[in-house]
């Protein structure tokens, strides 16, 4: 009796202590895997952290001379939090008018940069188109023109507003349209049609190129989305290791690609 007790005893056990492995194995391959992949990405980092200090000390010939035709604009998105350090923001304007930059479009989400960099680009401005007071700041664009570069300064509330005027040009456009043929018909506004409403009321600017991230986020923050129409984004990140080989190294890199933008 006791023999046939161990019999009936005895195999879910085992099937036990073998689930238990399975669950084991797969947790291990799990973790393996994660830090197989956590490794690539360290040393993917190390290998673009050392080509930006060669780069930057001045070592490879191929990064001195850059082909610029096709980067007519440059857009430099800063995270709120790191937009604080004008510091770094005045080192890479000059990093940028070195590289012969023509047009660079800054933007913070909260118009921080606006308050802080205003006043000392207007001391440095011949002509200010659309310049910001201390009334106008957290609306208005700001469009700084010195002697080599031009300086556009935007945040969040310039889509906003550009969104909502807009819609309102469009809707207004459509009402008159509508009294004066006497057709009740739906409207079907198209890309084109936006396009132009932007352009009447002021706020389609040039559409930057190649656009700079810095910060912990990974996406453009709210930038004018009518404005990245065939635009590459690149996260830099943080503001506070920022490098001036490394951006070197992807404007040379946005030169050297094919843009086929169709038909």
């Amino acid at each position: 009796m006791a023999d046939d007790v161990t019999r009936v005893l005895k195999p879910p056990s085992l099937k036990l202590n073998a689930s238990i492995i399975l669950k084991l194995i797969l947790v291990f391959c799990w973790y393996l895997m994660h830090l197989l992949v956590c490794l690539v990405h360290i040393m993917a980092s190390l290998k673009k952290w050392l080509l930006s200090y060669i780069i930057s000390f001045g070592l490879l010939s191929k990064y001195q001379n850059l082909q610029l035709d096709m980067l007519n604009c440059l857009a430099v998105v800063v995270d709120s939090e790191e937009a604080t350090d004008t510091r770094k923001i005045k080192h890479l304007l000059c990093w940028l008018l070195t590289m012969d930059i023509k047009y660079i479009t800054l933007y913070d989400m909260q118009g921080l940069l606006k308050k802080t960099l205003g006043n000392d680009l207007m001391s440095l401005t011949k002509t200010s188109t659309r310049s910001c007071s201390v009334d106008d700041v957290k609306t208005m664009a700001s469009v700084f023109q010195m002697e080599k570069m031009t300086v556009e300064i935007l945040s969040l509330s310039d889509g906003k507003e550009g969104i909502a005027k807009a819609a309102s040009f469009l809707c207004s456009k459509y009402m008159k349209d509508d009294s004066v043929s006497c057709n009740k018909s739906e409207p079907a506004f198209t890309e084109s049609d936006v396009a132009n409403a932007l352009n009447a009321i002021g706020y389609c600017g040039p559409e930057p190129q190649l656009l700079l991230i810095y910060g912990p986020a990974r996406c453009h923050l709210g930038f004018p989305p009518w404005r990245l129409t065939y635009t590459e984004i690149v996260h830099m990140g943080s503001l506070r290791f920022m490098n001036y080989g490394a951006i070197l190294r992807e404007i040379y890199q946005f030169s050297k690609k094919h843009q086929n933008y169709g038909t």
